[in-house]
């Protein structure tokens, strides 16, 4: 039975091959052309159906992502300045105490 190193050895081997040729396979244009436009075509349905989910969520009077997304940055914008009020209040209140 053969050791650990040895079926080490063997495997490191095995991955070093088939990464070389899965290099060389994924350079060939005869693969990239065509994964690159089933990925566009991917892509083209992806921003369908997102644009379908949307009107589907409006519809319904419900926000879409996008709506959530900008309630969001604006929450983020408020705490913001919250936190800047505070920050100037608690100075001057160290100010008028001094």
């Amino acid at each position: 039975m053969p050791s650990f190193k040895q079926w080490k050895t063997a495997f490191d081997q095995w991955e070093n091959a088939s990464a070389e040729y899965s290099e060389k396979v994924m350079k060939m244009p005869s693969v990239l052309v065509p994964a690159g436009r089933v990925l566009t075509g991917i892509m083209k349905a992806k921003a369908v159906s997102d644009r379908m989910q949307a009107q589907w969520w409006s519809a319904w009077g419900l926000p879409t992502k996008r709506d959530q997304e900008r309630t969001l940055h604006l929450l983020h914008q408020l705490e913001s300045k919250i936190r800047d009020l505070e920050e100037k209040l608690e100075d001057s209140q160290r100010q008028a105490r001094n």
